[in-house]
């Protein structure tokens, strides 16, 4: 763990593995951490806040850039870590720790953009003056499935604000956590200013974030189970929260749109990360005249998708991140082949050509999917792609729109006035239109309804950390 600017053990002693899923070999040990260490921790934090936060914009900035260098420089180690821990393949990995550094530069640009204004009085003997201050302490927790990027997505708008941070990661990938941490560590941040608690059971550390008075602000990223519960507990001292949750993403390709081109990017979009994404495309609704020729394309893209252990060339689709995963996936196909869909390709758990010890599961199309099977109503995070067939176009938004999740919805037309009308009328926090990466540190991030609260990246990123101070001056 990482307490007041020094790498520790748990006060305990304790430590748990952590796991490579691919075969599911023990890469290393951690400290295994509980309140006490998260109390230390959160000490730390509240010990440093207030020199931190007088640090200048500058200084801040700096910092951040140093800490983006040193990221781009380790890029390969880094990348390699993740393939090994969280088992995705080496070009996304890659790819993920560019997307991680980049909101590293991007709040330091930011933090020289705080702001505050003067606003105009009815009296004239007074003037106010509003300013942005550093909310205080800040206890983060991340996920595994973004092991890198979803750390500084978090770190870098809390420190360019000039607030501490207490980190919980994930509890099967916090060597990756480390990693960035020893970025930030050799970059000369400040002790005290991050500090991290690596524990097997989040359960007593999530409880400590959320009842110290000392953390100002809680930021998660996970189901939307466990964002319920602790935004529950924060409530009770009406600490700040923001987090990022579930998605149930739609897919819809209207009948102008090119069903080769749309199923081409659905096959790039929905398999990448194993589906382990929240924004990955979880139904895909396709105009009954196009629906034979979209899956005519995808089937045999998705056939030809080699999986396997992440480091090994040519692999598009590495494990689930453990047992639970697969076995989510395999009841959801099943569920839909008991109802009468069809599953042209995929549809089992890989074990054979050294997959064995892994938790694959073999890259996956539905056709025939309708609203009674769960893997329409719930959230699959795996490498299955649901395809439903509809004919009113009147009413696919509606039938997009049936889900308590909002976090991102895909949109394939190639008419200017039904992709603004689509825009307009679905429920979710982002859209790509005719595109399947509508994401970039600087562009906001966040959903609506039980994908959460919030937003992360862009100019509102840093919003989330700051609290607005008034002050009224007489002349």
């Amino acid at each position: 763990m990482y307490i007041n600017g020094e790498w520790t053990d748990a006060a305990g002693g304790a430590e748990f593995q952590t796991i490579n899923p691919a075969n599911g070999d023990v890469i290393g040990s951690v400290p295994d951490g509980g309140a006490v260490d998260a109390e230390r921790a959160i000490a730390a934090a509240s010990a440093a806040q207030a020199s931190w936060a007088a640090t200048t914009a500058y200084e801040r900035a700096d910092l951040l850039m140093e800490a983006w260098r040193l990221m781009g420089e380790r890029q390969g180690d880094l990348a390699a870590l993740m393939t090994r821990e969280q088992g995705k393949p080496l070009k996304a990995s890659a790819a993920e720790v560019r997307y991680g550094a980049d909101f590293l530069r991007w709040f330091a640009e930011e933090a020289r953009r705080i702001r505050g204004e003067w606003l105009p009085s009815a009296r004239r003997d007074q003037r106010f003056l509003s300013i942005r201050t550093p909310v205080g302490v800040v206890g983060a927790v991340t996920p595994w499935n973004y092991p890198m990027s979803m750390l500084t997505r978090k770190m870098g708008p809390a420190l360019a604000a000039g607030c501490t941070v207490v980190l919980k990661p994930a509890e099967a990938t916090p060597l990756c956590a480390k990693a960035i941490f020893e970025c930030f560590h050799d970059a000369g941040v400040p002790a005290g200013v991050i500090n991290m608690v690596t524990a097997a059971d989040p359960a007593p550390i999530g409880e400590v974030l959320t009842s110290d008075p000392r953390v100002k602000k809680l930021t998660f990223t996970g189901s939307t189970a466990v964002g319920r519960l602790l935004a529950s507990r924060a409530a009770h001292s009406l600490q700040r929260i923001s987090v990022e949750l579930g998605g149930h993403a739609p897919f819809v390709v209207f009948p102008d749109a090119d069903p080769v081109h749309a199923a081409k990017g659905a096959a790039a979009l929905k398999f990448l990360n194993s589906g382990q994404a929240c924004i990955s495309p979880n139904r895909i609704f396709v105009h009954r005249d196009h629906a034979q020729a979209f899956i005519d394309t995808i089937v045999p893209r998705v056939a030809r998708v080699k999986v396997g252990d992440g480091t090994h060339e040519g692999v598009g689709v590495g494990p689930l991140v453990n047992e639970a995963a697969v076995a989510k996936v395999a009841a959801q196909v099943d569920d839909a082949r008991s109802q009468g869909a069809e599953v042209p390709v995929g549809g089992h758990r890989l074990s054979e050509g050294g997959l064995e010890r892994g938790h694959f599961y073999a890259p996956t199309v539905v056709t025939g999917v309708t609203e009674e099977m769960v893997i329409y109503r719930e959230e699959t995070f795996g490498p299955v792609a649901p395809i439903i067939t509809y004919d009113d176009v009147d009413q696919v938004i509606a039938m997009a729109n049936d889900t308590s999740y909002g976090l991102a919805a895909y949109v394939y037309t190639r008419d200017l006035s039904t992709a603004i009308r689509a825009m307009e009328g679905l429920r979710f926090g982002i859209i790509g239109v005719n595109d399947v990466n509508p994401t970039s540190a600087a562009a906001p991030f966040g959903g609506m309804g039980d994908s959460g609260l919030g937003r992360e990246g862009g100019h509102e990123g840093i919003g989330e950390y700051l609290e607005t101070k008034l002050a009224g001056i007489a002349l």
